[in-house]
């Protein structure tokens, strides 16, 4: 027998798309086992004859708060998109940030809220009108190779990049002044690690104003973006981390990470309870580092039982911050339910 005719066997193709395919799946069952091991703990019958004194104000001024951090940080990425050259309205933006939160709370979707406002910005021209719809239909429901993709969608990606960028200096900036204010209490070396995590940060945004404000850096790194057909994202770089302008993104970068910690302190207030500020602003920030992880969906069990374990170090009853992790949960999916306007919009476009 020829051996050359011998059949090889192949190997098993498509574990890929099967593990990406049953990825949502995973992520629901891990969200649920989170969750579950969460509440395990809580003795719902001692909770229910302990006489919680509910505060149904605290949730509406909670919701506010979710409310102004996501406007915020819409029109932050707006001032961005539009510094690179896009020439939607910034209420369009704000439009298209909510929606990108509604598909990050865990709607159906092939792809996540970042992925879905890069793309769909793109297409959305100065009157708020979609331009090219069967194309963006079909990035919208295909895997997106930015190797070789429009010059304007690697653009758009890049100031959502610029806008997460951004968002982690604020939470990371945040957390390092709740360790430096509370972090003896976490551990013995927690306020060293908030001084240096803090001194980090500062030589981190001192770097790269000094590359923005030195001419032949900026020149090179102006040939770099033109390299990847990216030369009008210099503007919007510049607008983020130059100085002194660095300094106000900062500032809004923590107040918008501040907004969601108000809005977890105003949910332990409704069942009332509280938790030092110190304390909030170590666990949501540590929080928001681990949701960068694809685990959960939207943090869904994770945040419980990451913040039950972290605020019980101030005392507060764990049975009582997964309410309330619950509660900040909810509310976050009611708030950006007006992001599915902009959904309804796109279809009843095509």
């Amino acid at each position: 027998m020829n051996p050359q005719s011998v059949a090889t066997p192949n190997p098993p193709a498509g574990w890929k798309s099967l593990l990406k395919k049953a990825w949502p799946t995973i992520r629901i069952l891990l969200s649920v086992a989170l969750l579950w091991k969460a509440t395990s703990g809580i003795n719902w019958d001692a909770l229910i004859h302990s006489e919680i004194q509910m505060q149904p104000l605290w949730f509406v001024a909670a919701g506010v708060a979710i409310v102004l951090a996501f406007i915020s940080g819409g029109l932050r990425w707006g001032l961005l998109m539009r510094r690179s050259g896009f020439r939607a309205s910034l209420k369009d933006y704000v439009a298209l940030y909510f929606a990108g939160g509604l598909i990050n709370q865990g709607l159906p979707s092939t792809l996540g809220g970042d992925s879905y406002r890069a793309i769909t910005a793109s297409h959305l021209d100065a009157q708020g009108h979609f331009t090219e719809q069967k194309v963006l239909d079909e990035e919208l429901h295909h895997a997106v190779d930015l190797q070789h993709a429009k010059p304007k969608l690697r653009l758009s990606f890049a100031m959502v990049f610029v806008d997460r960028l951004l968002g982690l200096a604020g939470n990371n900036l945040l957390g390092a002044l709740g360790l430096m204010m509370g972090g003896a209490t976490l551990a013995s070396w927690g306020t060293a690690l908030g001084y240096g995590l803090m001194a980090i940060m500062l030589v981190s945004g001192l770097l790269v104003a000094s590359i923005l404000a030195w001419a032949p850096s900026r020149s090179l790194l102006q040939k770099f973006l033109v390299k990847f057909n990216m030369g009008d994202a210099l503007p919007s770089i510049h607008f983020a981390f130059s100085w002194p302008i660095n300094v106000v993104q900062a500032l809004v970068a923590m107040s918008i990470h501040f907004f969601t910690i108000l809005a977890l302190g105003f949910c332990l207030k409704a069942y009332g309870a509280s938790a030092p500020l110190a304390g909030l602003m170590i666990g949501l920030p540590a929080l928001s580092l681990l949701l960068m992880l694809p685990i959960s969906i939207s943090g869904w069990g994770l945040r419980e039982a990451t913040l039950s374990s972290v605020l019980t170090l101030w005392a507060v009853n764990p049975s009582i911050t997964v309410l309330a992790s619950i509660s900040y949960g909810a509310l976050t999916v009611l708030c950006v339910l007006p992001g599915a306007f902009i959904l309804l919009k796109r279809k009843s476009s095509l």
